[in-house]
């Protein structure tokens, strides 16, 4: 009797250590093959190029190499902070970003609870299609555009003051009037494209809650306020999280088609990290300063992110990150 139960018991012996991830990977094989591309993507571009970040504690020369050239430390960072560069590039960038976020996602929440709120679908389908566009529209051809606005000798606005009896406005001389004017252009080109998530989160919510409230008498702005907007949320809370990660990553393409990147005159409130590497690399050729510059944007968004999902993990846990 003993003997019989004893053959009878399965063996308790564990498994391989590393044969439940395997087998795991293997069961989701497809999915993994989904996902190689987006992984290869970030190898090549994202860890691959690390070693790169010596240059930041070096000062490079072209006759030694990367390893070859003299070991300077935190010199480079040390001259940022002397000469003001630094300080100006962190407060513009984050300026802008902070801007380009809040007033963003607010824009892009307002469009898509109009758009819900639409009745005609043949309407609705022709008002998502023009706001839309401008998303498509490249960076160059906007900065096209507003130059042919915005130019001193043959812009169409000094071309109307002109005509009306009034001074024409040198406008890409005056430092002032350029953050109005990239606001504005980034919500043109980004708020209708922006705004498919959270119609698509709109879309997402149970009809069944809104037909219950129209029963209860509750009218359009009713419904807004205490069904949409709540529901909206979590969405809202992710992506302020996902935009906070690049609060140092300007909009170069923006930038540097509506402003340049070697006009001087707007340096104090258009000048931001990425056109300030593009000037260290392609302009005075100093690897290091704007290799310097990058890892500290890099350092700086990581702090943010880690201290904003910290924060919101106090306040609503279900809606962190991590």
């Amino acid at each position: 009797m003993s003997t019989a139960l004893k053959t009878s018991v399965p063996s308790s012996k564990p498994l391989p250590a590393g044969s439940g991830r395997l087998r795991r990977f293997w069961n989701n094989k497809t999915l993994m093959l989904m996902c190689l591309p987006a992984i290869l993507f970030f190898i090549i571009f994202a860890y691959l190029p690390m070693p790169g970040l010596y240059l930041a504690f070096i000062q490079y020369n072209y006759s030694d190499g990367i390893f070859k050239s003299p070991f300077v430390g935190f010199d480079n960072f040390r001259f940022l902070v002397i000469n003001g560069d630094l300080w100006r590039l962190t407060f513009n960038t984050v300026a802008y970003n902070l801007v380009f976020i809040v007033l963003g996602n607010f824009l892009q929440i307002f469009v898509a609870i109009l758009l819900n709120e639409l009745r005609k679908k043949w309407f609705k389908k022709v008002s998502q299609t023009l706001m839309f566009l401008p998303h498509f529209i490249s960076a160059v051809l906007i900065g096209l555009i507003a130059y042919n606005i915005l130019s001193y000798d043959y812009g169409l606005l000094n071309g109307i003051l002109e005509s009306l009896g009034m001074d024409p406005v040198k406008t890409y001389s005056n430092p002032t009037i350029w953050p109005f004017i990239i606001v504005l252009t980034f919500l043109w080109q980004a708020t209708g494209y922006g705004s498919i998530i959270y119609f698509a989160a709109i879309m997402g919510l149970d009809n069944e809650i809104i037909e219950a409230s129209e029963i209860d008498g509750a009218n359009a702005f009713q419904r807004i306020r205490y069904i949409i907007i709540p529901w909206l949320k979590p969405t809202f809370i992710i992506l302020m999280l996902f935009s906070l990660g690049g609060v140092l990553k300007g909009n170069f393409g923006l930038f540097y088609n509506l402003v340049g990147a070697n006009n001087t005159a707007l340096y104090p409130t258009t000048d931001i990290i990425e056109t300030y590497v593009f000037r260290a690399l392609m302009t005075n050729f100093n690897f290091s300063l704007g290799s310097a510059v990058s890892l500290y944007q890099s350092v700086f968004g990581f702090i943010v992110v880690i201290t904003a999902n910290w924060l919101v993990k106090k306040a609503s846990p279900e809606n962190s990150l991590f």
